[in-house]
């Protein structure tokens, strides 16, 4: 990712160094002044000496094993720095997070295919599968050119905990490839898609591993996907999800990440004894998770001002409509166009080129378009134009500096693994409906879905709380998805 080094990776930078130094024995000082500070106030869960020596161990060990995967190193301090009170309750739980954040198999292999000119290209696909302990393997594909074996890793274990939450029977992977489908024809799609999936079937299965979509995979390459996979192994089954509706896709699959980090905000707001109807929201992206929680945003009397690609962002300062968001819609699902072509709709609107929507003063941020999206001076910027709340419909999109801003300024903050695990949560829907040869209702899934968020708001919730950390909901849900998988591993034994 292109960006500055955050306080986490700087710190996993220096640790790195502490360890290629004369010192190696020992975590740096940088991380051992964490956990003190985040024990100063909270004696009832201070590690002991020996529990934070295990603790510095394991730290010290993934750091020489993966000193270069900064954001699965990332994701894992995310975690640890809050679970640790866990750990201090009961440091058996110390054993089962060394073996969490090992994956149970790593898979990267080639992936050559043909285009249009007849020129064979490699590129390289990765599968992680993560974690198995409460269900087959279950998490998306991306297919992106900064895919590459750290950004696997980090997606997979932020699943693990995701997937925990839904209260759902999933495990957790992820996978994907550096492919960019971008400019590529349909043809030359379909080539890399059943090249991608000659290799990846044999880890495949409804009971071992089913993979969804993500970045730059949808119907399309789902379709292309599964084909292959039926086509090599001559059955017909729930073996990747977000399938088209016509042969055992769920309805509101599509909807479903958007729709549910609005659920879980609206959980989150009305804790705080206020509400989403007529508070300006700010939306970065315009894919599918962007405009679903426009759709939802507007379905509860949210004012949605701004959505966002790669080349800007667009502000309505009166909040979009309903025509503008289908206009939007598409722009993007049909045409593959760029939004500044929205202008061309609205007489109201403004584009902003090479720009992030954070400066629009708002109530509520919705970052849904990238990890690393919001870093300190952009979380300094919401804060200082009176923000409330940020709910991430993306996968860690803020960075670690800017989420201890949103707390310092007791920002309601919905975590990814928290408030976007709503797509996750109808894939598994999606997976029990293959089980039992049927299609639910729109309106049944829609409701499954909305009591699986507010669900997820209620253990995070629970969890911060009985740890000493009031209402971080952020730590509440690391520890509510951990003591799920971790108790499942220990009942399993040494696998």
């Amino acid at each position: 990712m292109n960006r500055a080094l955050s306080p986490v990776r700087s710190a996993s930078k220096a640790l790195s160094s502490a360890m290629n130094s004369n010192n190696a024995g020992s975590v740096s000082a940088a991380k051992q002044f964490e956990f003190k500070k985040f024990y100063s106030d909270n004696s009832k869960f201070k590690l002991s000496a020996e529990s934070q020596a295990r603790v510095e161990k394991i730290v010290k060990t993934l750091h020489d094993r993966d000193g270069g995967q900064v954001e699965f190193l990332e994701s894992v301090h995310e975690v640890l720095d809050t679970i640790t009170p866990v750990f201090a309750k009961n440091p058996l739980y110390i054993d089962v997070f060394e073996r969490l954040i090992e994956p149970e198999r790593q898979v990267m292999f080639r992936v050559p295919w043909v285009d249009d000119s007849g020129k064979i290209v490699v590129n390289r696909g990765f599968r992680i599968q993560m974690s198995s302990a409460l269900g087959p393997y279950k998490g998306g594909l991306r297919f992106h050119p900064t895919v590459n074996l750290s950004v696997v890793k980090f997606l997979a274990f932020e699943q693990t905990f995701k997937n925990s939450l839904t209260t759902l029977m999933m495990g957790a992977g992820k996978g994907g490839s550096d492919f960019d489908p971008k400019g590529k024809s349909d043809n030359e799609v379909m080539r890399f898609c059943q090249s991608f999936m000659t290799e990846l079937y044999r880890y495949l299965g409804p009971d071992t591993d089913v993979p969804a979509g993500d970045i730059n995979v949808g119907a399309r390459e789902i379709g292309y996907l599964f084909g292959q996979y039926k086509r090599l192994t001559s059955t017909f089954n729930g073996v990747l999800t977000g399938k088209d509706l016509k042969w055992g896709g769920s309805l509101i699959r599509p909807e479903a990440t958007g729709y549910g980090c609005v659920y879980f905000a609206d959980n989150y707001v009305k804790y705080r004894k206020t509400t989403l109807e007529g508070k300006k929201c700010v939306v970065s992206g315009s894919g599918n998770v962007a405009q679903y929680t426009v759709e939802k945003l507007l379905d509860l009397g949210a004012i949605p001002v701004t959505m966002s690609d790669s080349d800007g962002y667009i502000v309505e300062p009166n909040g979009f409509t309903r025509e503008g968001l289908a206009y939007v819609m598409d722009l993007k699902n049909n045409k593959r166009g760029r939004l500044v072509e929205y202008l061309e709709f609205s007489k109201t609107a403004e584009f902003h080129a090479h720009e992030k929507p954070w400066g629009v003063p708002a109530e509520y941020a919705f970052p849904s378009a990238t990890q690393g999206e919001i870093d300190e001076s952009d979380a300094k910027i919401l804060i200082e134009n009176g923000c409330k709340g940020v709910f991430e419909g993306a996968n860690m999109p803020s960075t670690p500096g800017a989420i201890e801003l949103y707390k310092t300024a007791n920002l309601m903050f919905g975590p990814a693994k928290a408030a976007n695990a709503g797509g996750v949560a109808v894939s598994g829907l999606e997976m029990a409906q293959n089980s039992q040869r049927q299609q639910w209702t729109r309106e049944t899934v829609d409701e499954r879905l909305s009591e699986i968020m507010k669900d997820i708001f209620d253990m995070s919730l629970s969890a911060a709380q009985e740890y000493g950390l009031n209402d971080d909901v952020q730590g509440g849900a690391n520890i509510a998805g951990f003591l799920k998988v971790a108790e499942a591993m220990i009942q399993q034994g040494a696998v």
